[in-house]
């Protein structure tokens, strides 16, 4: 899971809200044909989002006490923005699934989109049980204490899930911005670049390399990252808001307060 460091999720993403990368960033508001159910709810365009809110509820609805059902309106409620509803969903699926680690961590999730950070690591930890670990469990963790400017005790916790689980991209993406919000940015990429290595890394963790390597000055490598993702003339706009962004005085505060904002 991409503990949206979302993102588009959290720390998500840097990408998806400490650049909103232009506006236009991977064209989000393009209308078009609601695509498979197995994509991800943070690549889907706007209209598509909105459908997915709108199917996801009425399964909600249906079924109040489906695990799944609480899961995916979740998830989609929180990739919109709309956070306090999507803690209240996940607060009602904790009630049914008490002990259930899938529930538990993304009722963190929701508590760190949330605000609610110290809570969350609190949920996430008593989720935990030492004599089986849950590297989800460990990958949740590590991106809520990146969250509270505990990089260092993060990346502990990213390192013990990938012990169990050596080549996951989501734990390696989130590796990857934990080095990015401190600055670390060679760093940030050698883990970024293992992610996107794996077969199964999905479109955020590429745009995150984008981003990292447009961040240390190599824009037109970032361009051709971008334009596998999204459209070159996206692909181009972004890499510019980019530029721009780095010849003002004091860019990288300015990033990490857009990120803030974001989460």
């Amino acid at each position: 899971m991409l503990f949206e460091i979302n993102r588009k999720s959290s720390i998500v993403m840097v990408l998806a809200g400490a650049l909103a990368l232009s506006a236009c960033a991977t064209d989000k508001t393009r209308t078009g044909s609601v695509r498979q159910s197995s994509a991800p709810v943070s690549e889907l365009s706007v209209p598509e989002l909105n459908r997915a809110i709108e199917v996801y509820g009425k399964q909600y609805e249906r079924r109040p006490k489906s695990k799944q059902a609480g899961l995916d309106y979740a998830d989609a409620l929180r990739t919109a923005g709309r956070t306090d509803q999507a803690l209240a969903v996940m607060q009602q699926m904790v009630i049914h699934h008490p002990e259930d680690n899938d529930v538990l961590a993304a009722y963190g999730k929701a508590l760190a989109s949330n605000g609610e950070l110290q809570k969350a690591l609190d949920v996430i930890g008593r989720a935990q049980h030492a004599d089986r670990p849950d590297w989800r469990l460990m990958s949740a963790q590590g991106a809520v204490l990146d969250q509270l400017e505990r990089p260092e005790e993060a990346r502990v916790y990213y390192q013990k899930a990938l012990q169990i689980v050596p080549d996951e991209p989501s734990i390696l993406s989130n590796l990857g911005m934990s080095y990015l919000l401190t600055n670390e940015l060679p760093k940030a990429e050698q883990y970024l670049k293992m992610a996107v290595a794996t077969r199964k890394a999905d479109s955020r963790v590429r745009q995150n390399l984008a981003l990292v390597v447009g961040l240390q000055g190599r824009f037109d490598e970032a361009e051709r990252i971008a334009a596998a993702e999204m459209s070159p003339s996206d692909a181009k706009a972004n890499v510019e808001y980019l530029r721009q962004m780095l010849s003002q005085q004091n860019a990288w505060n300015i990033l990490k307060e857009e990120d803030k904002k974001a989460n």
